[in-house]
């Protein structure tokens, strides 16, 4: 396993935020930031054995911009 996972974090269109897991079957949603990065946390601690979690959890932050033509 490799010591990084990359999670991808979007706006949620309901509201919130959601969080998905590049290489990883993870997924989670929250209302805020804060209850986001603990829910990945946790995410990541039941998705891997402790010799097999990453060391570092990267949140790549992707926001949609839609612009008028």
């Amino acid at each position: 396993m490799s010591t990084e996972l990359v999670v991808m974090v979007e706006e949620a269109p309901e509201g919130g935020y959601t969080a998905r897991a590049l290489g990883a079957s993870i997924f989670t949603e929250a209302d805020s930031l804060d209850q986001l990065r603990a829910q990945v946390r946790d995410a990541v601690r039941c998705h891997f054995d402790e010799s097999d979690r990453p060391k570092i959890i990267r949140l790549h932050f992707v926001k949609e911009e839609l612009l008028p033509a």
